[in-house]
């Protein structure tokens, strides 16, 4: 059993991240900003009352 965990433990050490966490966030900002334009944009068109 702890020759087990001590593979899994070696194995989670030497595995990186597939894909930059910055490139991960900065998709995310992007998306949620073009969400905000449109919401935006959606508000433009319509007469306050």
């Amino acid at each position: 059993m702890l020759d087990l965990m001590l593979a899994a433990e070696e194995a989670a050490h030497h595995g990186e991240a597939a894909i930059n966490p910055y490139i991960i966030g900065g998709i995310a900002l992007g998306i949620l900003m073009v969400l905000l334009l449109i919401t935006f944009l959606f508000g433009l068109g319509r007469e306050h009352t």
